[in-house]
Protein backbone atom coordinates (compact mmCIF):
# COMPACT_ATOMS: atom_id res chain seq x y z
CA UNK A 1 0.00 0.00 0.00
CA UNK A 2 1.77 3.25 -0.98
CA UNK A 3 1.36 6.24 1.24
CA UNK A 4 2.78 8.77 -1.14
CA UNK A 5 1.42 12.11 -2.10
CA UNK A 6 1.59 11.57 -5.89
CA UNK A 7 -0.93 9.17 -7.20
CA UNK A 8 -2.03 8.16 -10.55
CA UNK A 9 -3.69 11.33 -11.72
CA UNK A 10 -7.94 9.96 -12.33
CA UNK A 11 -8.68 11.64 -15.47
CA UNK A 12 -5.22 10.45 -17.14
CA UNK A 13 -4.96 11.12 -20.81
CA UNK A 14 -1.43 10.92 -22.07
CA UNK A 15 -2.54 11.89 -25.68
CA UNK A 16 -4.19 15.16 -24.07
CA UNK A 17 -1.43 16.14 -21.77
CA UNK A 18 1.52 15.98 -24.71
CA UNK A 19 -0.51 18.43 -26.08
CA UNK A 20 -0.53 20.80 -23.11
CA UNK A 21 3.40 19.98 -22.84
CA UNK A 22 4.03 20.62 -26.58
CA UNK A 23 1.91 24.05 -26.62
CA UNK A 24 4.04 25.06 -23.43
CA UNK A 25 7.20 24.76 -24.57
CA UNK A 26 6.10 26.19 -28.23
CA UNK A 27 7.09 29.45 -29.58
CA UNK A 28 8.64 31.86 -27.64
CA UNK A 29 9.08 31.62 -23.74
CA UNK A 30 8.43 28.57 -21.85
CA UNK A 31 5.15 28.43 -19.80
CA UNK A 32 6.53 26.33 -16.55
CA UNK A 33 3.55 26.43 -14.80
CA UNK A 34 1.94 24.43 -16.90
CA UNK A 35 4.78 22.20 -17.30
CA UNK A 36 5.09 21.57 -13.54
CA UNK A 37 1.54 21.24 -12.75
CA UNK A 38 1.15 18.53 -15.44
CA UNK A 39 4.36 16.32 -14.46
CA UNK A 40 4.29 16.85 -10.53
CA UNK A 41 -0.12 15.60 -10.54
CA UNK A 42 1.11 12.22 -12.22
CA UNK A 43 2.35 9.23 -11.60
CA UNK A 44 5.93 8.49 -12.72
CA UNK A 45 3.83 5.51 -15.26
CA UNK A 46 1.59 7.95 -16.11
CA UNK A 47 4.59 10.20 -17.41
CA UNK A 48 6.04 7.31 -19.52
CA UNK A 49 2.88 7.23 -21.53
CA UNK A 50 3.34 10.97 -21.69
CA UNK A 51 6.23 10.73 -22.96
CA UNK A 52 5.49 7.77 -25.34
CA UNK A 53 2.18 10.16 -26.63
CA UNK A 54 4.48 13.41 -27.15
CA UNK A 55 6.78 10.97 -29.91
CA UNK A 56 4.25 9.69 -31.50
CA UNK A 57 2.62 13.45 -31.74
CA UNK A 58 5.54 15.54 -32.05
CA UNK A 59 8.28 12.97 -33.51
CA UNK A 60 10.81 14.26 -30.68
CA UNK A 61 11.74 13.27 -27.65
CA UNK A 62 10.06 14.77 -24.24
CA UNK A 63 12.80 14.74 -21.92
CA UNK A 64 15.20 16.26 -24.36
CA UNK A 65 12.38 19.00 -25.36
CA UNK A 66 11.95 19.91 -21.70
CA UNK A 67 15.73 20.43 -21.25
CA UNK A 68 16.28 22.39 -23.99
CA UNK A 69 13.61 24.43 -22.59
CA UNK A 70 14.36 24.94 -18.93
CA UNK A 71 17.48 25.68 -16.58
CA UNK A 72 18.99 25.12 -13.35
CA UNK A 73 17.74 23.01 -10.58
CA UNK A 74 13.96 23.39 -12.09
CA UNK A 75 15.44 21.71 -15.01
CA UNK A 76 17.22 18.71 -13.04
CA UNK A 77 14.11 17.98 -10.82
CA UNK A 78 11.87 17.60 -14.00
CA UNK A 79 14.66 15.00 -15.86
CA UNK A 80 14.15 13.59 -12.27
CA UNK A 81 10.37 13.11 -12.54
CA UNK A 82 10.87 11.84 -16.17
CA UNK A 83 13.22 9.16 -15.29
CA UNK A 84 11.59 5.57 -14.30
CA UNK A 85 12.15 4.79 -10.44
CA UNK A 86 14.54 1.70 -10.71
CA UNK A 87 16.54 3.61 -13.62
CA UNK A 88 16.83 6.56 -11.57
CA UNK A 89 17.99 4.79 -8.72
CA UNK A 90 20.49 2.80 -10.99
CA UNK A 91 21.72 6.23 -12.42
CA UNK A 92 22.18 7.75 -8.95
CA UNK A 93 24.60 4.72 -8.12
CA UNK A 94 26.76 4.88 -11.62
CA UNK A 95 26.93 8.67 -10.89
CA UNK A 96 28.05 7.41 -7.08
CA UNK A 97 31.05 5.42 -8.11
CA UNK A 98 31.92 6.48 -11.57
CA UNK A 99 32.29 10.49 -10.93
CA UNK A 100 35.51 12.19 -9.28
CA UNK A 101 35.32 10.66 -5.79
CA UNK A 102 32.86 8.50 -4.27
CA UNK A 103 29.26 9.99 -2.92
CA UNK A 104 29.47 7.48 -0.20
CA UNK A 105 25.88 9.84 1.15
CA UNK A 106 24.33 8.43 -1.69
CA UNK A 107 25.36 4.92 -1.71
CA UNK A 108 24.20 4.85 1.76
CA UNK A 109 20.95 6.19 1.29
CA UNK A 110 19.74 4.04 -1.06
CA UNK A 111 21.15 0.64 0.10
CA UNK A 112 19.97 1.22 3.17
CA UNK A 113 16.47 2.29 2.38
CA UNK A 114 15.16 0.66 -0.63
CA UNK A 115 13.70 -2.90 -0.46
CA UNK A 116 15.34 -6.20 -1.46
CA UNK A 117 13.18 -6.75 -4.44
CA UNK A 118 14.13 -3.06 -5.57
CA UNK A 119 18.19 -3.80 -4.94
CA UNK A 120 17.40 -6.98 -7.29
CA UNK A 121 15.42 -4.78 -9.89
CA UNK A 122 18.06 -2.14 -9.58
CA UNK A 123 21.29 -4.40 -9.77
CA UNK A 124 19.37 -6.11 -12.74
CA UNK A 125 18.93 -2.05 -14.61
CA UNK A 126 22.39 -1.15 -13.55
CA UNK A 127 23.72 -4.15 -15.56
CA UNK A 128 21.87 -3.07 -18.62
CA UNK A 129 22.24 0.09 -18.87
CA UNK A 130 25.93 0.12 -17.77
CA UNK A 131 27.53 -2.89 -18.91
CA UNK A 132 29.04 -3.50 -15.68
CA UNK A 133 27.63 -5.28 -12.39
CA UNK A 134 26.62 -2.76 -9.38
CA UNK A 135 28.59 -4.90 -6.63
CA UNK A 136 31.75 -4.97 -8.67
CA UNK A 137 31.50 -0.91 -9.31
CA UNK A 138 31.22 -0.34 -5.63
CA UNK A 139 33.41 -2.78 -3.64
CA UNK A 140 36.21 -1.50 -6.19
CA UNK A 141 35.28 2.13 -5.27
CA UNK A 142 35.53 1.73 -1.35
CA UNK A 143 37.05 -0.40 1.17
CA UNK A 144 37.29 -2.15 4.17
CA UNK A 145 34.55 -2.94 5.83
CA UNK A 146 32.07 -0.06 4.79
CA UNK A 147 32.79 -1.47 1.09
CA UNK A 148 31.82 -5.22 2.83
CA UNK A 149 28.82 -3.66 4.25
CA UNK A 150 27.64 -2.05 0.92
CA UNK A 151 28.01 -5.68 -0.86
CA UNK A 152 25.65 -7.30 2.03
CA UNK A 153 23.61 -4.91 1.37
CA UNK A 154 23.45 -5.67 -2.34
CA UNK A 155 23.03 -9.29 -1.52
CA UNK A 156 19.65 -9.97 -1.12
CA UNK A 157 19.24 -13.41 -0.50
CA UNK A 158 20.94 -13.42 3.27
CA UNK A 159 18.58 -14.97 5.58
CA UNK A 160 17.94 -14.34 9.51
CA UNK A 161 20.52 -16.78 11.15
CA UNK A 162 20.01 -18.18 14.82
CA UNK A 163 18.60 -15.39 16.73
CA UNK A 164 20.02 -16.29 20.30
CA UNK A 165 23.28 -16.56 18.57
CA UNK A 166 23.10 -13.15 17.54
CA UNK A 167 22.08 -11.55 20.27
CA UNK A 168 25.55 -12.54 22.33
CA UNK A 169 27.61 -11.54 18.92
CA UNK A 170 26.30 -8.21 19.20
CA UNK A 171 26.50 -7.98 22.81
CA UNK A 172 30.43 -8.88 22.15
CA UNK A 173 30.69 -6.80 19.41
CA UNK A 174 29.38 -3.99 21.39
CA UNK A 175 31.43 -4.42 24.54
CA UNK A 176 34.12 -2.31 23.11
CA UNK A 177 35.53 -4.84 20.77
CA UNK A 178 34.37 -2.93 17.77
CA UNK A 179 37.39 -3.14 16.07
CA UNK A 180 38.01 -6.54 16.55
CA UNK A 181 34.32 -7.03 15.97
CA UNK A 182 33.39 -5.02 13.30
CA UNK A 183 32.60 -8.27 11.09
CA UNK A 184 30.20 -9.76 13.33
CA UNK A 185 28.46 -6.23 12.88
CA UNK A 186 28.45 -6.49 9.36
CA UNK A 187 26.82 -9.97 9.04
CA UNK A 188 24.59 -8.89 11.71
CA UNK A 189 23.21 -5.72 10.16
CA UNK A 190 23.73 -6.87 6.52
CA UNK A 191 20.59 -9.57 7.15
CA UNK A 192 17.86 -7.59 5.45
CA UNK A 193 14.75 -9.09 7.95
CA UNK A 194 13.57 -5.79 9.50
CA UNK A 195 11.30 -7.48 11.92
CA UNK A 196 14.18 -9.87 13.43
CA UNK A 197 16.53 -7.13 13.37
CA UNK A 198 13.99 -5.05 15.55
CA UNK A 199 13.85 -7.76 17.77
CA UNK A 200 17.49 -8.16 17.79
CA UNK A 201 18.09 -4.05 18.58
CA UNK A 202 15.43 -4.78 21.79
CA UNK A 203 17.59 -7.77 22.72
CA UNK A 204 20.74 -5.77 22.58
CA UNK A 205 19.18 -3.38 24.52
CA UNK A 206 18.46 -5.41 27.06
CA UNK A 207 21.63 -7.33 27.74
CA UNK A 208 23.67 -3.96 27.02
CA UNK A 209 21.57 -1.44 28.70
CA UNK A 210 21.99 1.30 25.79
CA UNK A 211 20.64 1.72 22.39
CA UNK A 212 22.44 -0.28 19.21
CA UNK A 213 22.99 3.52 18.20
CA UNK A 214 24.66 4.74 20.67
CA UNK A 215 27.04 1.72 20.82
CA UNK A 216 27.83 2.33 16.82
CA UNK A 217 27.90 6.35 17.62
CA UNK A 218 30.74 5.30 20.56
CA UNK A 219 32.86 2.61 18.75
CA UNK A 220 32.74 3.48 14.81
CA UNK A 221 33.69 6.66 13.00
CA UNK A 222 33.63 7.26 9.06
CA UNK A 223 31.70 5.91 6.44
CA UNK A 224 31.24 2.37 8.38
CA UNK A 225 29.22 4.68 11.38
CA UNK A 226 26.72 6.39 8.60
CA UNK A 227 26.07 3.10 6.70
CA UNK A 228 25.56 1.11 10.38
CA UNK A 229 23.52 3.66 11.24
CA UNK A 230 21.62 4.11 8.10
CA UNK A 231 20.78 0.79 8.59
CA UNK A 232 19.39 0.46 12.13
CA UNK A 233 17.00 3.71 11.47
CA UNK A 234 15.70 2.20 8.42
CA UNK A 235 14.79 -0.91 10.18
CA UNK A 236 13.25 1.39 13.12
CA UNK A 237 11.33 3.54 10.45
CA UNK A 238 12.22 4.42 7.00
CA UNK A 239 10.05 7.99 6.55
CA UNK A 240 12.02 8.71 9.73
CA UNK A 241 15.38 8.40 8.36
CA UNK A 242 14.12 10.39 5.35
CA UNK A 243 12.82 13.06 7.35
CA UNK A 244 15.95 13.82 9.16
CA UNK A 245 17.69 13.28 6.16
CA UNK A 246 15.77 16.20 4.64
CA UNK A 247 15.72 18.64 7.92
CA UNK A 248 19.41 18.10 7.23
CA UNK A 249 19.55 18.76 3.72
CA UNK A 250 17.73 22.39 4.35
CA UNK A 251 18.73 23.34 7.52
CA UNK A 252 22.48 24.44 7.12
CA UNK A 253 24.30 27.22 5.45
CA UNK A 254 22.90 26.96 2.06
CA UNK A 255 21.05 23.72 0.80
CA UNK A 256 21.80 20.25 0.10
CA UNK A 257 19.92 20.58 -3.23
CA UNK A 258 21.27 16.87 -5.02
CA UNK A 259 19.57 15.40 -1.29
CA UNK A 260 16.72 17.33 -0.68
CA UNK A 261 15.52 16.67 -4.62
CA UNK A 262 16.62 13.04 -4.40
CA UNK A 263 14.11 12.34 -1.87
CA UNK A 264 10.99 14.41 -2.80
CA UNK A 265 11.25 12.76 -6.32
CA UNK A 266 12.06 8.84 -4.87
CA UNK A 267 9.53 9.07 -1.65
CA UNK A 268 6.48 11.24 -3.67
CA UNK A 269 4.74 8.26 -4.40
CA UNK A 270 6.08 5.79 -1.94
CA UNK A 271 5.71 7.30 2.17
CA UNK A 272 5.56 11.07 1.36
CA UNK A 273 2.83 11.21 3.68
CA UNK A 274 4.52 9.21 6.32
CA UNK A 275 7.78 11.61 6.17
CA UNK A 276 5.30 14.54 6.39
CA UNK A 277 4.36 13.41 9.60
CA UNK A 278 7.29 12.19 11.02
CA UNK A 279 9.49 15.46 10.07
CA UNK A 280 6.14 17.49 11.89
CA UNK A 281 6.94 15.42 15.00
CA UNK A 282 10.52 15.50 15.08
CA UNK A 283 10.93 18.98 14.38
CA UNK A 284 7.80 20.76 15.39
CA UNK A 285 7.31 22.17 12.09
CA UNK A 286 5.89 20.96 8.58
CA UNK A 287 7.97 20.27 5.72
CA UNK A 288 5.96 22.00 3.00
CA UNK A 289 7.30 25.58 5.34
CA UNK A 290 10.21 24.34 5.30
CA UNK A 291 10.85 23.90 1.66
CA UNK A 292 9.37 26.72 1.28
CA UNK A 293 11.75 28.99 3.63
CA UNK A 294 14.45 27.46 1.60
CA UNK A 295 13.91 27.08 -2.07
CA UNK A 296 12.55 29.25 -4.83
CA UNK A 297 10.59 29.89 -7.97
CA UNK A 298 9.65 27.13 -10.28
CA UNK A 299 11.64 24.50 -8.42
CA UNK A 300 9.67 25.61 -4.90
CA UNK A 301 6.54 25.41 -7.04
CA UNK A 302 7.86 21.61 -7.91
CA UNK A 303 8.51 20.36 -4.62
CA UNK A 304 5.37 21.69 -2.98
CA UNK A 305 3.50 20.34 -5.36
CA UNK A 306 5.29 16.36 -4.37
CA UNK A 307 5.25 17.28 -1.22
CA UNK A 308 1.49 18.16 -0.55
CA UNK A 309 -0.47 19.63 2.23
CA UNK A 310 1.06 21.95 4.95
CA UNK A 311 0.01 19.65 7.67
Amino acid sequence: MSNGNVRPFVHFNAKHDAEILHKAMKGIGTDEDAILMVLSARSNDQRQQIKAAYKKAYGKDLVSALKSELGGLFENLIVALMTPPVLYDATLLHKAVKGAGTDDQVLIEILASRTGDQIKDISKVYKKEFGGKLEKDISSDTGGSYGRLLVILLQVESGPPGKIMIMRDLYAAGEGKFGTDEEKFITILGNRSSEHLQKVFDAYKKISGSDIEDSIKGEITGNLEDLLLAVVKCVRNVPGFFAESLYKSMRRAGTDDDTLMRIMVTRSEVDMLDIRANFKKMYGQSLYTTIQEDTAGDYQKALLYLCGGKD
